[in-house]
């Protein structure tokens, strides 16, 4: 099931193409958060890239675009994407307006000359001569950790860009162990933030929030918030509001989202315009809820446990 599908036929039967309410969201209603330690301020939510190979290049164009006119500044996207299209697209939509944006990128390359080769060509795909975050990506396995580490590693990439001017930030991302982030963030000092799942049902199953997030927030780190609505299947048991609030409640600096229809974006930008964090009752509520669907099934993009 696609994400919010279902909210989309409710509220179209009411608004048409558009999302009941959305429309009267402007610049400015959406609250920034700080990124870490960085000194920038950001969108509590950001517009992924890493769906719009779902849509064709015209109507993803139109969604990055929507993101930007509601006022939308953090831009999240990876050269995996779309086999760089996604990269693409955010540059001709977001070209004019670079210095406005905080503008990411990711590679999984693990060694120093691979990673500068993704850059290279992210930078063009993006038409940038910088991103304002570059960050080692989907990092998994233990062994990973220790290629990116070594001599030769992709870490000497990050290190040599940011002295360049190529990156002003950079960070590390991972959804499979939270282990390997959390140790990831333990043997290297110099990350400015960190990506990883964050939602209801995620502290009942190898849990990213119970096991990174707190060792994040210690560091002072920049954190992101991924995977919030679960691929969709979260849904089945909170509403789209409730998933992306519970996420926002935590000591997050954004939540990136992977809308893919305007009526998405939109309805996020509603959600991330009327946010008010939840109490620690309703929270554990949540909580609650979606440990029914918890496990596994719900999050296949985890390891399985021994």
């Amino acid at each position: 099931m696609r994400r919010r599908n279902f909210v989309g036929r409710i509220l179209g039967a009411l608004a048409g193409s558009r999302s009941l309410g959305s429309a009267d969201v402007k610049p400015g209603d959406i609250p920034k958060r700080k990124f870490g330690k960085t000194g920038v301020e950001v969108s509590i939510i950001g517009m992924a890239g890493g769906r719009l190979a779902m849509v064709s290049r015209e109507e993803a164009r139109r969604v990055v675009r929507r993101a930007w006119e509601l006022g939308i500044n953090f831009f999240d996207n990876a050269r995996s994407y779309w086999d760089g299209r996604a990269e693409e697209v955010f540059g001709e939509v977001l070209a004019p307006v670079r210095k406005e944006i905080f503008l990411t990128t990711k590679t999984t390359a693990r060694s120093r000359k691979a990673a500068e080769a993704e850059l290279e060509a992210s930078l063009r795909a993006l038409r940038t001569d910088y991103v304002d975050l570059w960050q080692v990506h989907a990092l998994s396995e233990m062994k990973e950790l220790e290629e990116i580490l070594a001599p030769g590693g992709a870490l000497e990439a990050f290190e040599a860009a940011r002295k360049a001017g190529k990156c002003r930030f950079i960070g590390v991302t991972g959804h499979h162990d939270p282990e390997v982030l959390a140790e990831a963030l333990r043997r290297h000092a110099g990350f400015d933030s960190v990506f990883m799942p964050l939602h209801a049902a995620d502290p009942a199953f190898l849990s990213f929030e119970r096991n990174v997030l707190p060792l994040a927030v210690a560091r002072g780190l920049a954190i992101q918030a991924m995977k919030t609505f679960a691929n969709a299947r979260l849904m089945s048991v909170l509403s789209p509001r409730e998933c992306l609030c519970y996420a926002l409640s935590l000591p997050v600096s954004t939540v990136v989202v992977g809308a893919i229809t305007v009526g998405q974006i939109e309805d996020d930008a509603r959600f991330a315009r009327d946010f008010r964090p939840l109490p620690a009752a309703e929270m554990e509520g949540l909580r609650r809820r979606a440990a029914r669907v918890a496990g596994p099934a719900l999050e296949d993009w985890k390891r399985r446990p021994a």
